[in-house]
């Protein structure tokens, strides 16, 4: 069925019983480009779930999509147990059988708590006992209730960080990971396989809560997250005597994060955190930011006038579903400076691993660190001279959080950090998914830590680049909207792939890693060999300065895999953190002058 034909279906057929859906419809009657974008395709259902844009049509996030989806998640879950969809919860003697179990939890964004319970009464229409959250909480709590309950898997309704049009729905495994990608085609065949709405089964709420099929959860599954985070800390004494002396400005921007940020700071003995009044409280109008990233300095800007006003050491943004963490630092100088991901996860790394060294006596000779191909390679130097292994993923925290169930669960190896320069942190084993709320407490531990050596985390940073290497780096995204904009995007990536032959600036490429057939190529000796990473969409390139030897570089092209964009990661190592940034200005310009190119 094309665009228009899909169209005329979803506005005649009486299961679109949405009156507001129905207006919508309508309303855009004779406009055949938002029809053709609406209805060119069905919302994607990739690695990371669904992520769209609030609307009507089968590109957009709406319950009927969302019906959908679950039912293909359901038959995927209890294809996996083997069981009878008909088949409901009770034996003969009135005892609830083996079951599958799943948890819902959704965030602050438009419609978040209306898909929650469209999903719960999809899972209950195929006999799926479903618990669901009572209020709004971050995605690490789900990733920890699923672990603490021994759930079959989860779902987040959640957009992250997108603009407040968007919403999504992520989908995790029993272990508390979102699903990888032989996981997630799997899920997508089942929902193939659905080829008319009224395939999806459903219970109403209120007769699923009389049959034992959703049941509420809230509070007691906070208390037990905030008991285990607390164990990592790793400084306990010294942030509840210091505590008091750090001041921090705090920002959900609107979202999840309130709550239980300020709770683990606060029980950790960090008294001082002042929230930004504007952006305390769930709104998801998000009103005071074009769009709530905390990767975004721009996110700041009400926090940074209360920061100046108050006087903090410190400013701690979350994101609204509360995975990602973004920090400002104020210097000795009493200006505030904002820290890349990578440079915060270089933070906290170097001091996870010294701080765990002094007070273990020694590190486990088994430990490793996870990280991203995009990341820093800075983390590979700290790691190296603590000598703890570095495992590389591609980009998602579901490849961090495989890599902790296949080495740390069956007890092979240790895991010590986790993190990837998209502002994503984890420093347990207790979730598997990135947690903003448990990289606070440990963000503001190493301030306290720090402080009590009359040092600020700018201080610290700086000792890091003096032992190991300046390093500057940066991110950029080009945004390809609608259909077009995905014809543009892979035909970036084949140009990319076709060219073997390049030089930009003062810098020759070396090496080309392509992760999408698995092969590295050396353009000198024309040479390939395997890479231990394959099938994903990345392409990286190794750079050698053309007259100085000890300047080398390195910049990584990958759509991403959320939204409608190419991100370009580029890093450069100087003698200088100045010389460093001078250097990777004129490597980008290269860049964007000499690569990205149609």
């Amino acid at each position: 069925m094309d665009a228009h034909a899909n169209y005329k279906a979803w506005l005649e057929n009486e299961y679109f019983d949405d009156e507001e859906l129905r207006k919508e419809l309508e309303s855009i009657r004779d406009n055949r480009e938002e029809i053709e974008d609406r209805f060119y395709k069905e919302l994607e259902f990739g690695t990371a779930g669904l992520r769209g844009i609030i609307g009507a049509g089968t590109n957009r996030m709406n319950k009927y999509i969302i019906r959908k989806v679950s039912q293909g998640v359901s038959d995927y879950i209890n294809h996996k147990f083997k069981r009878d969809k008909n088949d409901i919860s009770r034996d003969g003697t009135g005892a609830l059988r083996e079951i599958p179990r799943m948890i819902i939890a959704y965030d602050s964004r438009h419609k978040s708590r209306d898909f929650a319970l469209e999903a719960a009464k999809v899972f209950a229409g195929n006999g799926i006992i479903t618990y669901i959250f009572s209020e709004l909480q971050p995605v690490p709590v789900l990733s920890f209730a699923i672990r603490h309950l021994g759930a079959t898997g989860g779902v987040a309704i959640t957009a992250s960080h997108n603009p407040k049009n968007y919403n999504g729905y992520k989908v995790y495994g029993e272990d508390g990971a979102q699903l990888m990608p032989e996981e997630s085609d799997k899920v997508l065949e089942f929902i193939k396989r659905i080829k008319d709405f009224y395939q999806v089964k459903m219970m109403q709420i209120d007769k699923a809560m009389e049959e034992g099929l959703v049941e509420t959860i809230g509070k007691e599954i906070e208390d037990a997250y905030v008991d285990v985070v607390k164990s990592y800390c790793i400084n306990i004494d010294l942030a509840r005597e210091k505590g008091k002396e750090i001041r921090i400005v705090y920002t959900p921007l609107n979202g999840s994060g309130n709550k239980l940020v300020r709770r683990m700071l606060d029980e950790t003995g960090f008294k001082n955190v002042m929230a930004v009044k504007e952006q305390e409280y769930p709104d998801p109008d998000f009103p005071t930011v074009k769009y709530p990233n905390p990767e975004d300095k721009s996110a700041f800007t009400l926090a940074l006038e209360l920061a100046k006003k108050e006087d903090a050491d410190l400013i701690i943004a979350t994101d609204p579903d509360s995975d990602r963490i973004g920090i400002m630092v104020r210097s000795k100088k009493g200006d505030y400076v904002f820290l890349t991901g990578n440079q915060a996860g270089c933070l906290m790394l170097d001091y996870v691993l010294g701080q765990k060294k002094e007070k273990e006596g020694a590190l486990p000779e088994n430990g490793f660190i996870v990280t991203t191909v995009v990341s820093t390679g800075l983390s590979k130097l700290i790691a190296e001279k603590y000598e703890i292994e570095v495992e590389e993923v591609f980009t998602g925290f579901k490849y961090i959080g495989e890599k902790i169930r296949m080495l740390d669960d069956p007890g092979y190896k240790k895991y010590l950090f986790g993190f990837e320069e998209s502002y994503g942190y984890l420093a347990g084993t207790y979730a598997r998914d990135k947690d903003a709320i448990s990289a606070s407490m440990l963000v503001a531990e190493m301030a306290a830590y720090y402080k009590s050596m009359d040092m600020t985390l700018l201080d610290a940073l700086e000792k890091i680049y003096e032992k190991y290497g300046y390093v500057a780096e940066e991110v950029v995204s080009y945004t390809y909207s609608g259909k077009e904009g995905m014809e543009k995007m892979k035909a970036i990536m084949r140009g990319l792939r076709e060219n073997k032959s390049m030089s930009i600036g003062d810098y020759d490429v070396i090496s080309i890693s392509d992760y999408l057939t698995g092969k590295k190529y050396f353009l000198e000796t024309g040479k390939t060999e395997g890479l231990a990473l394959s099938s994903s969409d990345v392409i990286r390139f190794e750079l050698q300065h053309k007259l100085e030897a000890g300047k080398r570089g390195w910049f990584c092209v990958r759509p991403s895999g959320t939204e409608p964009k190419i991100k370009v990661y580029m890093e450069v190592y100087g003698d200088s953190l100045k010389e460093a940034r001078k250097e990777l200005d004129v490597l980008k310009r290269g860049i964007l002058d000499n690569v990205l190119i149609i």
